[in-house]
Formats: C-alpha cells, sequence, structure tokens
C-alpha cells in the first residue's frame, strides 16, 4: 500500500484516513509503521466505515507492536475486548462507567513495570441513539500552551495517580467494599510532565490524578483541575460520532480521551485493542 491519504479534521488533534483498501489492513507490511507516523503527527485516526472484522483488528494491531491480551475471555476472538454497558457480554461494565471521565489508560497499572498503552484501537459494532461520542484533546498541545514560566513551575511537579480517584467521581459515596476494591490497586506517582523520548513533552492529567505531591491536597487538586480544563476546551476538542463499521485509533501516550454520556441501557458496543506501550512516564 502507498502512503496514507490524510485529512485533517481539526487544527490540534485528528485525522481522518480515506482510500484505505479492507484488505491491506492485515497484510501489508508497510501499514504499521505509517500508521504509527501519521499517530504521532495527529494524535487520532479516524477510517469511516471500514467494517474491520475482529480476527483483521487484531492482525492490524499487531504490526503496531504487542498485542494486549490480559482481557482475553471477554470474546471470542483473543486480543478483542467489548466496550459496552450491558454486564452479559461485559463483567466488568460497572468500571467502564469512569471512561465518561477524560483520562489516559495505563495510569494506574497493576504491574509495577508496565507502561501506559502505546495505541488502542476502537471499532463500531453498535451505536447509541444519542450520545456516546468519544472525545480527544492532544496532552502535548496542552504542554505547548503554557506559558514560560508554568513550564519551568510545573516541570518538577509529581501527581500521584489511583483507581480510586477515578472511581470516586462515579461513586462519590462509595461503599466499605468499594473502597476496599479501589484501594486493593497500588497507587503511581508520575510526573506532571512527561518527558517523551523523541523529546516532545505532554501533560500527565485525567480522572485517575489525585493529588499532587507536597502541595496543599485541595490547591493541587485544583490546579490539576484547571490544567485539564484548559486542555480540554471545545476548541481544542475532537469528537467523534460513531457510526457502525468505524474505526479509530489514538496515540494513548499523548491524548486524553473519554465517552460521552448515554443511556446506560444502550446496547452501545465498541470492540477494543490496545497495543501495549514499552515508554515509561518519567
Amino acid at each position: 500500500m502507498s502512503l496514507l491519504t490524510v485529512n485533517k479534521l481539526t487544527d490540534r488533534v485528528g485525522a481522518e484516513v480515506v482510500g484505505l483498501d479492507l484488505a491491506a489492513v492485515a497484510s501489508d507490511e508497510s501499514l504499521g509503521a505509517a500508521v504509527l507516523d501519521a499517530l504521532e503527527a495527529n494524535g487520532v485516526l479516524v477510517f469511516r466505515g471500514l467494517r474491520v472484522d475482529p480476527e483483521a483488528q487484531v492482525a492490524f494491531c499487531r504490526r503496531l507492536g504487542e498485542v494486549d491480551h490480559s482481557s482475553d475471555g471477554h470474546h471470542p476472538v483473543a486480543g478483542i475486548y467489548p466496550i459496552t454497558l450491558d454486564r452479559s457480554k461485559n463483567a466488568s461494565a460497572e468500571y467502564l462507567k469512569a471512561t465518561f471521565d477524560w483520562h489516559i489508560d495505563g495510569c494506574t497499572p497493576i504491574k509495577d513495570d508496565e507502561c501506559p498503552q502505546k495505541a488502542t484501537v476502537l471499532s463500531a459494532v453498535q451505536v447509541a441513539e444519542r450520545g456516546g461520542e468519544t472525545e480527544f484533546a492532544n496532552t502535548y498541545a496542552a504542554y505547548d500552551a503554557l506559558s514560560a514560566g508554568e513550564r519551568g513551575r510545573f516541570g518538577s511537579l509529581r501527581v500521584v495517580h489511583s483507581l480510586a480517584a477515578s472511581q470516586r467521581r462515579v461513586y462519590p459515596d462509595p461503599t466499605p467494599e468499594q473502597l476496599a476494591r479501589w484501594n486493593s490497586r497500588r497507587t503511581h506517582e508520575h510526573p506532571l510532565v512527561w518527558t517523551h523520548r523523541s523529546g516532545r513533552r505532554s501533560l500527565v492529567l485525567g480522572a485517575s490524578a489525585d493529588y499532587v505531591v507536597g502541595m496543599d491536597l485541595d490547591e493541587g487538586r485544583a490546579l490539576l483541575d484547571e490544567l485539564l480544563a484548559r486542555a480540554t476546551e471545545p476548541d481544542k476538542v475532537y469528537s467523534h460520532a460513531w457510526s457502525v463499521g468505524d474505526t479509530v485509533i489514538w496515540d494513548n501516550r499523548g491524548v486524553l480521551h473519554r465517552a460521552a454520556p448515554y443511556d446506560p441501557n444502550s446496547a452501545r458496543e465498541m470492540l477494543r485493542t490496545t497495543v501495549l506501550g514499552d515508554e515509561p512516564i518519567e
């Protein structure tokens, strides 16, 4: 396959890939490198009406890196994880309610040596009648928008991330049992500013960000909320309105994402494949 044809969707994040041959998704050896280059430049790639089948989706993801199989068993195809609030299709559906808040995947891994995921692929099987868009904001752009003084001040700050922080947004009055489950997952301390191997810098923000180390609790949380609000202002966000058959890929290391609210009884279902990361937050 020749170079991808890419049309920008917004100035800061998102581009549409057009003219892709479905047969090339899993078979073209040059596609992986071309997609990774386009992701680095655009953060999010949209393939409208691609209608890729689950096996081809996983095969394509293998061209981007190592596929995450930690959630296998929820879908007949290994490497596929159903994103749905239907508990008959996903026993962990309750935890997915936290995805309605802005977040970066992998900030609170189970294992100490796990890195945030490199990229995530999502394909639409069923869509919500209303709502259910997936929204994206560029965390490289969020850093670039800081003043010189803010870059100097924030460059040394460290933030503790936890599962409890993200779940508290969904369940503000948790039961003791919920608290015990959340607190069984260890916390992780990350720099607020992620200096990538490429030399680019981005902000590490989102629902899992609990507090700033060494700062008054309320003051630190207010700062994190302010930075998140600035990073996700409407003119800095790409919102993807799904149609059945759409596929979207995003660079999890440089993009915040969230699902827009929709009816919890909706049949909305996405199939997710995750590419494991190899770059720690530092």
